[in-house]
């Protein structure tokens, strides 16, 4: 039972006709031009702003908008999505080191981590890992949601939040459009991380106790950028040992904007680090009183 129960899920993760048989084109998949690309994102942010500006002109101050328990569905749905294309792309990697294997030795590519860093010039957009990177590129305005939710939630837009996920399916369009290597890596890694984040917030939003840990979620974001930094800098790496890797030019835009994020993500982390800490203080010179008191 268990066997065939693995032979299934493999079979509609990694083998299907339509996953093998994907082809990224203009024609062929949703949402595949330049076009819809800069629009939706041009959409994404002037509606979130002039959400804002409206509620801040409707309701008052420090007022938010009940939103029920829609956030924690969404969630919920980011979850179960992220933790699908996680697997489903860590079976088609593995399919594809099985099927293309043979053909490495004309790339100078000798082991998986090397063909997962750097596809061999020439690689073209189609096949299981293209089909799961565009999956992953579509939740990408699912993901963007969370600033309307948000907006609704405290009121407030933060330019980073809009900066952060633009970029982010910015990105997610040209590892598709120019065979960008190391998406794997990327995918499985934000995936990992987005799985578990969303789930805690689910998890959370119900009134469910949360991580012993503070900034749990933030913590998580930090290990996700580590784990981008150190593939960047293997990529890098791989193309001047190997003489090229696909989608090179892209990469090397991927970067600076990845820099950016970083250095946004590091300034809001300084910010937040003593404010937590003040609070763990706070916490602890409330609780020492009481302790010694039931002592006494």
């Amino acid at each position: 039972m268990s066997t065939a129960l693995i032979n299934t899920v493999t079979y509609y993760l990694s083998e299907h006709p339509y996953i093998v048989g994907f082809r990224w084109g203009h024609s062929q998949s949703w949402g595949s031009t330049w076009c819809f690309l800069i629009t939706s994102i041009s959409l994404y942010i002037a509606v979130s702003s002039s959400l804002h500006i409206l509620l801040s002109a409707v309701l008052r101050r420090n007022r938010s908008v009940p939103l029920g328990h829609i956030p924690e569905i969404h969630s919920l749905v980011m979850s179960i999505l992220s933790a699908t294309i996680f697997a489903g792309i860590l079976i088609s990697a593995a399919a594809e080191i099985r099927d293309t294997r043979w053909l490495w030795r004309r790339s100078k590519t000798a082991t998986p981590l090397q063909w997962l860093l750097c596809f061999p010039l020439g690689t073209r957009p189609s096949g299981r890992v293209f089909f799961w990177s565009y999956a992953f590129y579509l939740t990408r305005f699912l993901h963007m949601l969370r600033t309307i939710f948000a907006v609704f939630r405290r009121r407030k837009i933060a330019v980073s939040q809009l900066f952060c996920n633009s970029a982010m399916a910015f990105t997610s369009f040209i590892w598709l459009e120019f065979s960008q290597s190391y998406q794997i890596l990327a995918i499985l890694s934000t995936t990992l991380v987005y799985s578990v984040v969303y789930g805690y917030r689910f998890w959370t939003g119900f009134g469910l106790p949360g991580s012993a840990f503070p900034s749990f979620v933030v913590n998580c974001q930090l290990v996700l950028v580590g784990c981008n930094l150190v593939s960047h800098a293997g990529v890098l790496t791989m193309h001047l040992i190997k003489g090229g890797c696909s989608g090179i030019g892209a990469w090397s835009l991927n970067s600076v904007l990845n820099g950016a994020i970083l250095l946004l993500f590091l300034n809001f982390y300084m910010r937040m680090h003593p404010l937590m800490r003040r609070r763990i203080n706070n916490n602890t010179e409330l609780q020492v009183p009481a302790n010694v008191t039931q002592k006494n």
